[in-house]
Order: C-alpha cells, then structure tokens, then sequence
C-alpha cells in the first residue's frame, strides 16, 4: 500500500532532472546534448563512467603522467562503454576548460540523481524503469585507435 504523502511519486522518473537539463536553454548546448545521451543509463554506471571520464580528460590537461594512456584506453577498449565515448565525443573539439566544466556539470547532475534515487527507494517507492538507449551490451562498431601518443590539437590548449 502506498503512503498517501508518496502517491505522486510512485513511479519515480529518476531522468526527470536530466530531462530538465536537456531542455532548458540556459545550459550550454553541449550540456543539453550530454544530458540527453544521459537518458535511461543506469544510475551507477552514468555517474561511475562520467566520473572516470572526467578524470582522464583533467589528468591529460593537467599533464599527469599516464592520463593520455587512461584516456586512449577509455576510448580504445573493445568492451569499454559506448556512452563514455558518446559523451567524449559530444563534447570533443570544444575546447579543454569547457570539456572538463561540462563533464563536472554532468558528474555533480548524475551524482545528485543518483543520491535521490536512493532517498526514494529507501521510502519504498517504486522507480520508474530505465530504459537503456544502448541496443548492444557491447561496443558493435570501430573504436578508436589506443595509441596514448595522440596530439593534442588546439582544443586542449584553448582556455
């Protein structure tokens, strides 16, 4: 039996946010694409995937050792994540600052989805399905090339 104070949210959209974010046109046209790519992932992977992702793409700005082969690997593994690449290349050639503050606006959005998912089943009501976009489990294309001496063209330079 549902409680009357959670009747309007049972089902709970856990993409309601991301939807939001896609159609609001304050946000930043890359923002808007990437939220959409978002839509239906699982909760853990989208945040877990964006995250590392993330990381990568600062290590190879930063100049961290290793953070071009952790990002080539991303991009280059033949049963890695199809919606890592998605958005990398929504994002890709737009400029490096722009790229990490898009993916940081993505992280704190799919992380605070994330955060309320779990507030709502620990209320016991029940979440909507996620219905993954993704019709392979598995990357079913050609990928990218794991060479981790790629140039960096102008866009990791432009501020």
């Amino acid at each position: 039996m549902t409680d009357s104070s959670t009747l309007w949210l049972d089902p709970f959209d856990c993409d309601v946010a991301l939807r939001d974010a896609a159609l609001d046109e304050s946000n930043r046209p890359t923002q808007r694409m990437i939220a959409n790519a978002s839509l239906g992932m699982h909760l853990e992977d989208a945040y877990y995937s964006v995250r590392e992702l993330r990381e990568a793409v600062t290590w190879v700005h930063e100049g961290v050792a290793g953070g071009k082969r952790k990002l080539a690997s991303l991009l280059a593994n033949p049963d890695g994540d199809d919606f890592q690449r998605c958005i990398y290349f929504c994002l890709a050639g737009r400029g490096v600052v722009d790229m990490i503050d898009d993916l940081l606006w993505l992280e704190r959005l799919l992380e605070a989805r994330g955060r309320v998912a779990g507030d709502v089943r620990r209320r016991q009501v029940g979440l909507g399905a996620l219905v993954s976009p993704y019709v392979a489990d598995a990357p079913d294309g050609p990928i990218v090339a794991a060479a981790e001496d790629f140039p960096q063209g102008p866009s990791w330079w432009t501020e």
